[in-house]
């Protein structure tokens, strides 16, 4: 399940649009999941645990922890999962933290 903005969910079709606009797509999954279950492509890996200290890095950091530009928190950022509850928690992390 995906989560993007004020969206609870997306389709598969919505992500790869989104993408074409530069959104970034960060995966909520433990590593292990990754290792696991595979990686999404073009989506960076910040386990739940992780999200509320890295979107409140410095973007230096971010850049060095992540291999990723931090988003603004006017970007478009979608979060996912293996089942929609940690997206949807990270959605409202982020939206906590002033995320539009």
């Amino acid at each position: 399940s995906l989560c993007a903005g004020r969206a609870e969910s997306i389709s598969y079709q919505e992500l790869k649009d989104l993408k074409k606009t530069k959104a970034l797509h960060i995966d909520v999954r433990e590593r292990w999941e990754i290792d696991r279950f595979g990686k999404i492509p073009e989506s960076i890996n910040i386990p739940l645990g992780e999200l509320v200290e890295a979107l409140q890095m410095d973007p230096v950091e971010f850049k060095e922890q992540y291999n990723q530009e931090m988003p603004s928190k006017s970007d478009p950022v979608v979060f996912s999962c293996l089942a929609g509850t940690r997206s949807r928690q990270a959605l409202g992390f982020a939206v906590s933290l002033g995320f539009s």
